[in-house]
């Protein structure tokens, strides 16, 4: 018998081992359970430390208040009881020590832990774990084992269903964040765009069954010191007039002042009419990126590659009048054969080029919707994920807290030190600002002067 057993742990597949490899793998999982147990006991060793010396300080600051007798008034009675704490590396359990002032009620002080707060059972990173999840695609189906796996087996107050309560306190937030005042705010850029999220209405909110889609009107906006920040996510019918000049009118509604200088938006028709009522000093930039798509679909695969670097000549020009020269050369080029894609462009010739009279450094951010696309990328990835979200209420809501996280990783405009010069009514052209304009063409065009010296 030992023999064959001798015999089996020395067979091979393929070279492969499989039972010594099992065995390797075990012993690997023994050795990160041994560990996270080493660091559960330091993690719990370090805050009851931690705990035990925020106490003693806080007792050691009152050693001077002492009663008729010479004896300490705040002193140490025993511990509370223990307490489960969920923490990154699993549960911990903590015991903080009691403090009694046997002062007077009116002068008695009641002690509060910095370090453990009353009623605190999880870590900040723990409760926001939870929601994390589910924004980022675990459906609530799957949380035993995705917690399991993050937060080990003893791991408690992590049930799904905390998911039922979160989307309530969710919709108080969006209700509450939909309804803040806008009048100390100022954006000189605004980004615009429409959403559409395929997900189960059941009918729901007085929409008729044949409405299967719903549209998502987000704004986004840059303030005077280039920080970019989420403005409004609206449910709306489709991306038509009335849903654009509804949110546009709410914007003013709750204080906004002051025109955007530039919106920047694709080709729905519906905003742009929009903003013309509502903010008509605001000037328009067509995103480049929406218009070279639509182009390029107006063409055979055959011509889009050189299509596309002939678009692309157009956005990277230095200088407008570049630019509009390689426009000339597009339509020009392809007039005869690709009638359609050439008028496609021809239309929006000077909204295309807006972004020229305004700082160079911002040109990468105004001359498309990136700024939007880029965050709900992962917001559209959601949806394919868990195909719907039960609501249109759940899905905006959703929505909302989706861009709330990402808006935490947002970094501030390149140029935004020339944003209160726009501000100001300072022009630039190709650029830069006007007066420095000026000086650059008068130094190009002035020949230089050469000096010579005739030796004899």
């Amino acid at each position: 018998m030992k023999n064959s057993n001798q015999k089996f742990v020395s067979e091979t597949v393929c070279g492969i081992n499989y039972l010594e490899v099992a065995s390797e793998n075990s012993a690997t999982r023994e050795a990160h359970d041994v560990l996270s147990q080493i660091l559960r006991e330091g993690a719990q060793k370090m805050l009851q430390t931690a705990i035990q010396k925020e106490v003693d300080e806080y007792l050691q600051n009152r050693a001077s208040i002492v009663g008729e007798d010479g004896r300490r008034l705040v002193i140490r009675n025993g511990s509370l009881p223990e307490r489960e704490l969920i923490t990154g590396v699993g549960a911990i359990q903590l015991r903080q020590p009691r403090v009694r002032d046997k002062r007077p009620s009116e002068e008695r002080e009641v002690f509060h832990s910095s370090i453990l707060p009353k009623y605190l059972r999880k870590t900040k990173s723990m409760e926001e774990l939870v929601p994390w999840l589910y924004l980022k695609g675990i459906s609530t189906n799957d949380f035993p084992e995705a917690l399991q796996s993050l937060l080990g087996k003893d791991a408690k107050g992590f049930s799904p269903t905390t998911i039922t309560r979160l989307k309530s306190v969710w919709e108080e937030e969006y209700d509450e964040w939909s309804k803040r005042s806008l009048k100390d705010k100022r954006y000189v850029y605004l980004w615009a765009d429409g959403i559409h999220s395929n997900i189960r209405f059941n009918d729901n909110e007085g929409r008729d069954s044949d409405e299967k889609r719903q549209c998502l009107l987000v704004l986004m906006g840059a303030t005077a010191d280039g920080t970019k920040e989420l403005i409004a996510v609206v449910d709306g019918f489709r991306e038509s007039e009335l849903s654009w000049k509804e949110l546009l009118l709410n914007l003013k509604a709750r204080g906004l002042r002051y025109d955007p200088l530039l919106a920047i938006g694709d080709g729905a028709l519906g905003f742009w009419k929009a903003l013309e009522k509502v903010f008509p000093t605001t000037r328009v930039q067509r995103c480049t990126v929406h218009k070279t798509a639509n182009v390029l679909d107006k063409m055979p695969k055959s011509v889009q590659p050189q299509a596309k670097r002939m678009l692309h000549s157009i956005w990277d020009a230095p200088k407008k009048e570049e630019a509009l020269k390689a426009f000339d050369l597009f339509l020009n080029t392809f007039e005869a054969k690709h009638s359609s894609a050439v008028d496609c462009l021809r239309k929006d010739r000077e909204v295309l080029l807006t972004f020229y009279d305004f700082p160079a450094e911002n040109w990468c951010h105004i001359r498309t919707t990136n700024p939007i696309e880029s965050t709900f990328a992962t917001i559209r990835l959601r949806h394919r994920k868990t195909k719907n979200n039960g609501s249109a209420k759940a899905s905006l809501v959703m929505i909302f807290k989706l861009a709330q996280s990402a808006s935490k990783g947002w970094r501030k405009l390149r140029g935004h030190q020339h944003i209160p010069e726009l501000i100001k009514g300072v022009r630039f052209i190709d650029g830069v600002i006007e007066q420095s304009a000026d000086e650059l063409k008068s130094s190009t065009t002035k020949s230089p002067t050469t000096h010579t010296e005739i030796v004899a």
